[in-house]
């Protein structure tokens, strides 16, 4: 059995978020000989909502591994920032004049809560514009967590969000997962606050573990930071020609061609010929 997992934005999701007919009909063809699957930084959600067109025949990896989802849309594994180190967080963030959005749970259900905060940035401004009514927003003037916080994201320039960093690494340790990571199609940088365990890597392994399968027999698809990890683990990792160089790096394949190109279904489709 062939496994193959693909992270969504830049990867295979083109730049306006749509998946195109080539990608959604060599995915869904391979669904009869292989099992496919997501990790993806975005919420259950969302992710439903782009994939629509998509058969997914293994449980989805959300929120950079926090957040583990079967194809009934129950919760498998949560890895979650209890309230006390969630605000611990939030205070260092205040420390150095920027709050983050926060993406919570408040009961066990794959439905999150965006919190996001009375201070924005320009570039946390920009990203809201992608969340207009949205029904998951939800208004947080006091800048507080919640009980099960799946992550804590920063947006902003680089050189404050790496100071940032620095300080809830020295601070908080081993306690927290800390991504810190450019938005090269955006602009700006973003530092991403997970569990310890909360990251594609160890969701990759949960994943493995309830298949019954080896991650080594496992192909990845990626781009970003957030990739790295899984690629270290699987048992071949592919980057699309857009990634970020630290990712292709770490890559056994680099694709010749861009998540804009169909990257991901045009190397599907070389293991047929």
């Amino acid at each position: 059995m062939h496994y193959f997992i693909s992270d969504l934005d830049h990867t295979l999701l083109r730049t306006d978020l749509t998946l195109s007919p080539l990608s959604i009909e060599t995915w869904n063809r391979h669904t009869n000989k292989a099992r496919m699957g997501i990790a993806t930084a975005r919420s259950y959600t969302k992710t439903r909502e782009l994939l629509k067109p998509l058969r997914l025949t293994m449980p989805l990896i959300l929120l950079d591994g926090a957040m583990i989802v079967d194809d009934a849309g129950k919760i498998v594994t949560i890895k979650a920032i209890d309230k006390m180190l969630g605000d611990a967080i939030v205070d260092i963030g205040t420390q150095h004049g920027i709050d983050p959005f926060i993406i919570a749970l408040s009961d066990r259900a794959p439905q999150e809560h965006f919190l996001y905060p009375r201070r924005l940035n320009a570039h946390q401004k920009e990203v809201l514009k992608g969340y207009r009514n949205d029904p998951r927003m939800q208004f947080n003037p006091e800048n507080r967590t919640m009980e099960q916080n799946l992550k804590i994201v920063y947006f902003g320039e680089e050189t404050l969000l790496r100071a940032l960093h620095n300080e809830i690494k020295q601070q908080l340790g081993d306690a927290v997962e800390a991504k810190l990571s450019p938005e090269k199609y955006g602009g700006g940088w973003f530092l991403t606050l997970l569990h310890p365990e909360g990251d594609k890597a160890h969701a990759l392994s949960s994943v493995a573990e309830l298949l019954g399968a080896e991650p080594r027999t496992m192909t990845v698809f990626g781009d970003s930071i957030n990739d790295i990890g899984m690629f270290r683990l699987a048992g071949t990792a592919v980057a699309v020609a857009n990634a970020l160089e630290e990712v292709k790096k770490e890559a056994d394949i680099v694709l010749p061609h861009t998540n804009d190109e169909d990257a991901v279904a045009r190397y599907l489709d070389t293991l047929e010929r």
